[in-house]
């Protein structure tokens, strides 16, 4: 049977912290709702002292979810914890998260303090907090960079003051996996009361290590990991959720297993993504846009032979419908012949070999080979489809200090449809316009400019994220031009079409 690891979420504590991605209450419970779904076991709603917010959002998590724990983090600091204390009233499971540096570093610059005197003040706070809940967890800040001898005392003495959980936070991103893994091990041989509290990791992404410190940490001892979705969080952020989740459901022979329902890992991902705008990178692992895509002709056609040629990972074990094949110049047969017969298109071999020629042609000079270029290079240009798509035909805007007005003319059917309108700038004025032209409730949640070429002209190439409110179906929509306008309004218009692509 298979050891429990508990899953410690953090994302609405240090995952709020990251700069622009604050929430109010009603969000912050809609992410713990999510969380709970998810199976995480602790959820840390909050640092209640810090603001009349933090403090509502702590209570009103407390009263919205069911099981998890709710856990409020202070400083060893009196007044912290009543505060805390008071936030989590109505949690059916509480805990309160309290702490000091211990590293030369905190003790001596940050804290002007002496080792003895901030052993005194942890064992203090966490003999307080103990007067208001059963679970005590203590977080020594900074543990990364601390003496492992000093460390083990100062573990001693809370977890004979009443602590549960001991936390030893990387908070640098300063350890190497295997120094990680280390420590954890030392306090397990040298913590004579060790066995009384669950050993906690808490692993920062300074050097892009968080994920393996933090195995590093549960391979070692460490029976709880505290993580963010998305791995977002302060400085280059927190460990991944999803990966840690993933990596030890890949690794079923390490007999380490969480509560996480990885199949709502995407849906997580993309509500905090969403809510704290803050889009996921497209090579991040697992979560990211092109972590189940495949563009080498060798990779496609592996995948398509046989998924566990390339993947690891079952795209449906995480909740997405399939992995991508993405056309581009590397593809190769197997992937053209995959994506048309996807289309209805089924050639001969020598048939193939000529449209593949083609295709290669077009491959070498577009970036994005669509289905409608598919359908072109397949002899078919007055399918139902094709003849649905929109184009722009005709695109004016002017554009002032005050409001910005766009003329758009678009071609639906062989039907030319013109309309005026308003904006907030002139992509915001054209795409109202398109919106009044088709009946579709879309919501655009990402929208991201990059520069191709250098210089004046540069080419941009803009990426948008659009949601259908009323079908949640959600596509991204691509072009590029000089005109910066033009290609927002082309991949607004992308999106719109692949959209109606996914209804038929």
């Amino acid at each position: 049977m298979a050891e429990r690891l508990f899953v410690f979420d953090t994302t609405l504590r240090d995952g709020e912290q990251v700069p622009g991605c604050q929430l109010n209450t009603i969000e912050k419970i809609e992410v713990a709702r999510t969380l709970e779904a998810l199976g995480v076991d602790v959820i840390e709603a909050g640092f209640p002292i810090s603001s009349p917010g933090d403090f509502n959002s702590v209570r009103e998590i407390s009263k919205a979810v069911t099981w998890p724990t709710i856990c409020a983090l202070t400083r060893s600091v009196e007044k912290d914890i009543e505060v805390a204390a008071d936030a989590l009233k109505y949690a059916k499971s509480k805990r309160i998260h309290t702490g000091i540096g211990v590293s030369h570093y905190h003790i001596k610059y940050k804290l002007k303090s002496t080792p003895e005197k901030i052993i005194e003040r942890a064992v203090a706070a966490v003999k307080y907090a103990k007067s208001f809940v059963e679970q005590v967890e203590f977080y020594a800040e900074d543990a990364g960079r601390a003496e492992n001898e000093y460390l083990a005392r100062v573990i001693e003495s809370v977890i004979a003051a009443g602590a549960t959980v001991v936390n030893i936070p990387d908070t640098t991103g300063y350890c190497l996996p295997y120094e990680y893994g280390a420590k954890i091990k030392y306090l397990i041989e040298n913590v004579s009361n060790i066995h009384k509290a669950i050993i906690s990791t808490h692993c920062h992404n300074d050097l892009g290590m968080a994920t393996a410190n933090t195995l590093a940490g549960v391979l070692n001892g460490a029976r709880q990991v505290e993580v963010t979705i998305n791995g977002i969080g302060e400085r280059a952020g927190n460990t991944s959720l999803e990966e840690v989740a993933m990596a030890l459901k890949c690794h079923k022979h390490l007999g380490i297993d969480t509560n996480i329902n990885s199949k709502k890992i995407i849906e997580a991902s993309r509500m905090v993504s969403n809510l704290m705008n803050m889009p996921v990178q497209p090579n991040k692992a697992i979560v990211g846009r092109n972590a189940f895509a495949h563009s080498s002709g060798i990779h496609q056609d592996g995948v398509l032979k046989h998924r566990e040629n390339y993947e690891i990972i079952d795209p449906k074990d995480i909740g997405l419908e399939d992995s991508a094949i993405v056309l581009t110049a590397r593809s190769g047969r197997a992937a053209l012949k995959h994506r048309l017969e996807l289309l209805g298109y089924v050639f001969e071999q020598e048939e193939l070999d000529k449209v593949y020629e083609e295709f290669l042609k077009l491959a070498d000079s577009k970036k994005d080979i669509r289905d409608e270029d598919l359908l072109q290079l397949a002899g078919d240009t007055t399918g139902q489809n094709s003849m649905n798509k929109i184009k722009l035909k005709k695109l004016q805007v002017l554009s002032g200090t005050l409001i910005s007005t766009a003329v758009v003319v678009i071609e639906v059917g062989g039907e030319e449809l013109t309309a005026t309108a308003t904006g907030n700038g002139p992509v915001d004025a054209a795409v109202a316009a398109i919106k009044s032209l088709i009946n579709r409730k879309v919501i655009i949640q990402e929208f991201l400019i990059q520069a191709i070429t250098k210089g004046s002209n540069d080419v941009g190439r803009v990426h948008i994220q659009l949601l259908q409110e009323d079908s949640n179906i959600m596509v991204h929509g691509f072009s590029a031009n000089t005109d910066i306008v033009r290609a927002a309004v082309e991949a607004f218009i992308d999106g719109i079409n692949k959209m109606a692509g996914k209804e038929d």
